[in-house]
């Protein structure tokens, strides 16, 4: 009897459980709503130190996650980015949300196998001249300044934010599914009606979203990009992937397939997941409180002055 109602329980726990990963809207989609943290510690290439280690195991992924705020502050120290007093904790830089991937990846770059984005000589000499936070940036007009500095864009679920405001709320309706993402509040409407993706002479920041179904998994494909955010230094033929398939109540497993032959010798696959956390989705006013960059340019004039 009793190894017949631990039978019963685990039968119990396990129909649960599909029928949590299984949800369904009302007209049958898949249900992905919801409020989604992609924070996470691994880097989205894979470092030197970790060279020929593909993946980690479920006790280095722990201490991995538990050293995350460590190695950050260790890093932007090194770059000389910020004097590290102790103003930077877990909170303010949500590395104790962060999470390794559920394939525990050392790298969120999985193909090539070597962890790497394999730029051609030409896409390499193109992304290195974009403007970045993390390298020393000129300050004589606000062209010089990075696009996230100036609000203008962010990488949204495509990498991860290292810092913070990884939050992501998707919304679905017949026909549509709607990504708003918490760094600059963008939004993506994703029709999945099959329309025709808009004329090639159309081109946008945010690239047009074309969605599909694939049984369990929303397949999301992107082009119509412009020329001004060079993805990763891709060009404006830049085509994105992306496949979201919810593992379980609090997970969605999400990849992501990145071609642009004019800047990748070969295409290359991300992989990440979005867990599910509390909100409410703050709107976050960049614009409206970016007093940081009239100091930087003020700041420059300044120093040129003395």
């Amino acid at each position: 009897m009793r190894l017949i109602t631990v039978f019963i329980c685990l039968l119990i726990s396990s129909g649960s459980l599909v029928a949590q990963t299984q949800k369904k809207t009302p007209w049958g989609d898949p249900d992905l709503q919801g409020i989604w943290s992609t924070q996470t510690p691994v880097p989205l290439e894979r470092p030197q130190a970790l060279a020929g280690k593909a993946t980690f195991s479920a006790a280095e992924a722990a201490e991995f996650e538990k050293t995350s705020l460590e190695r950050l502050l260790k890093g932007l120290a090194a770059a000389g980015q910020v004097a590290v007093s102790g103003e930077l904790n877990d909170t303010w830089l949500e590395t104790g949300s962060g999470r390794v991937p559920p394939n525990r990846s050392t790298s969120l770059v999985t193909t090539p196998a070597d962890g790497k984005i394999p730029y051609t000589p030409e896409g390499k000499k193109r992304w290195d001249a974009v403007p970045k936070l993390e390298g020393l940036l000129a300050a004589n007009t606000p062209e010089d300044r990075a696009e996230s500095e100036r609000c203008l864009t962010t990488s949204g679920l495509y990498i991860p934010n290292p810092f913070y405001n990884n939050l992501h709320q998707i919304f679905q309706t017949q026909g549509y599914v709607v990504i708003l993402t918490e760094m600059m509040h963008e939004v993506r409407v994703v029709p999945l009606d099959g329309r025709a993706h808009v004329g090639q002479s159309v081109s946008q920041w945010l690239g047009d979203s074309r969605g599909r179904w694939e049984g369990q998994t929303l397949v999301i494909e992107t082009t119509n990009f412009n020329d001004k955010r060079l993805f990763r230094g891709a060009t404006r033929n830049l085509r994105l992937v992306e496949r979201l398939t919810r593992l379980d109540a609090d997970t969605i497993g999400y990849q992501l397939e990145v071609t642009d032959p004019a800047t990748f010798a070969t295409p290359w696959t991300l992989q990440n997941a979005l867990r599910k956390t509390n909100g409410p989705l703050y709107e976050v006013a960049c614009h409206e409180g970016n007093y940081g960059l009239a100091g930087i340019l003020s700041g420059a004039r300044a120093e040129e002055r003395k």
